[in-house]
């Protein structure tokens, strides 16, 4: 008898194990960058954690996607997501019934922690992430809001005379009874302290994507879960970090950590080390962004009786936000002149006036290599 070649094809699935030694400084570094970021929760404003959970939501929707290959309406989905926060929809949001579905999904999951993951709410999730199509729109028949059906679901890609096929899910045959005993575990892991909820989030995922059960949407349902175990690991409804995101970085590396193990034993200490490093950098990266809330917070406070002009505050702002479009290294005068929309000598006299207001600093270097930081040490 040949050996099994998927891992559902094994005696014992899906009775998983790992090796704990080689995950605790990982679950400890999560557990501290959690801690860290449940923290500041108190340190920023309720209008700013409201902002913050919005921006990391609408990430973590567009993200999810984006790994499946599909791209959103940026605006659509923002508005979705505001209006179930209470706060202002953008001007050009026009919202549609798919923005509206992934935003209920979404929301569903990490607002709804505490509600039972039943079936029926599984199967509503998939209605949400497949509404009725908006008009004079078609879209192909799918199995919605039911179980796929009993031809093979397979992952493959090359050509169609020769594909390679990357994983392959469990038959239709017994899928619900084994969709069931997911569920069941899913509900009774919760009660159980030497589980640690990371690693339930990680079993969750994997367990989940490798049934497959839908004939489409398995991946966001399974990032939707993920989101599910961890706000209930934490407690704590609201989201400053989108793990989607961090997939979507290294989405090659998803796709390769998922499909090894998926060929492997029931060992899956490979995919939790996998899942719990890209976790860490997403709590990371996190961090880093309600740093920049604070430090904003702080600097604006700092030089709250300060007269500026408005092109000064939109270049301060700029700085303090950082990110990919923050100037790292500092901003030059010709920078500023772009970003503030003005004249060559008053960028040169906006920025003067800026370092004696000890707003700015100024770094190493002369002439057009100058540039400018903002003043951390406020004086």
């Amino acid at each position: 008898m040949a050996p099994p070649f998927w891992i559902w094809q094994h005696a014992d699935w899906p009775h998983f194990h790992w090796q704990p030694e080689r995950l605790a400084a990982l679950l400890r570094e999560c557990g501290q960058a959690q801690g860290r970021l449940l923290g500041m929760l108190g340190s920023v404003g309720q209008a700013v954690t409201a902002q913050n959970e919005l921006d990391a939501l609408l990430q973590n929707v567009l993200t999810s996607s984006a790994i499946e290959g599909e791209q959103l309406n940026v605006g659509s989905v923002r508005s979705s997501l505001a209006r179930r926060l209470g706060l202002a929809a953008l001007d050009d949001g026009q919202v549609s019934r798919r923005s509206e579905g992934l935003a209920e999904l979404l929301m569903d999951a990490t607002q709804q922690f505490a509600k039972p993951f039943t079936l029926a709410r599984l199967l509503s999730w998939h209605h949400l992430l497949f509404p009725e199509p908006e008009a004079g729109f078609t879209t192909r028949a799918l199995n919605v809001g039911s179980l796929r059906g009993d031809e093979p679901m397979q992952v493959v890609s090359g050509r169609l005379d020769r594909p390679t096929v990357h994983f392959e899910a469990p038959p239709r045959l017994g899928l619900g009874k084994a969709l069931d005993e997911f569920l069941e575990w899913f509900e009774a892991s919760r009660d159980q302290p030497e589980l640690d909820p990371f690693i339930r989030a990680g079993v969750a995922h994997f367990w989940f994507v490798t049934l497959h059960p839908f004939d489409d949407g398995n991946g966001r349902l399974t990032r939707a879960i993920t989101d599910l175990a961890l706000a209930q690991g934490d407690h704590h409804a609201i989201r400053f970090y989108a793990l989607s995101a961090a997939i979507l970085e290294d989405r090659a590396g998803y796709y390769h950590a998922l499909e090894s193990s998926q060929k492997a034993s029931l060992d899956i200490t490979e995919w939790l080390e996998w899942f719990l490093s890209t976790l860490l950098r997403s709590l990371q990266q996190a961090i880093a962004r309600i740093d920049r809330v604070l430090h904003k917070t702080r600097f604006w406070q700092q030089h709250r009786n300060i007269v500026l002009s408005s092109e000064q505050i939109k270049v301060l702002n700029r700085l303090l936000d950082g990110g990919e479009k923050g100037f790292e290294h500092g901003i030059s005068a010709s920078q500023y002149q772009a970003v503030a929309k003005v004249s060559k000598a008053t960028a040169t006299r906006h920025l003067a006036d800026l370092l004696e207001k000890n707003c700015l600093v100024r770094l190493a270097g002369a002439g057009r290599s100058t540039r400018y930081q903002i003043n951390d040490r406020g004086e």
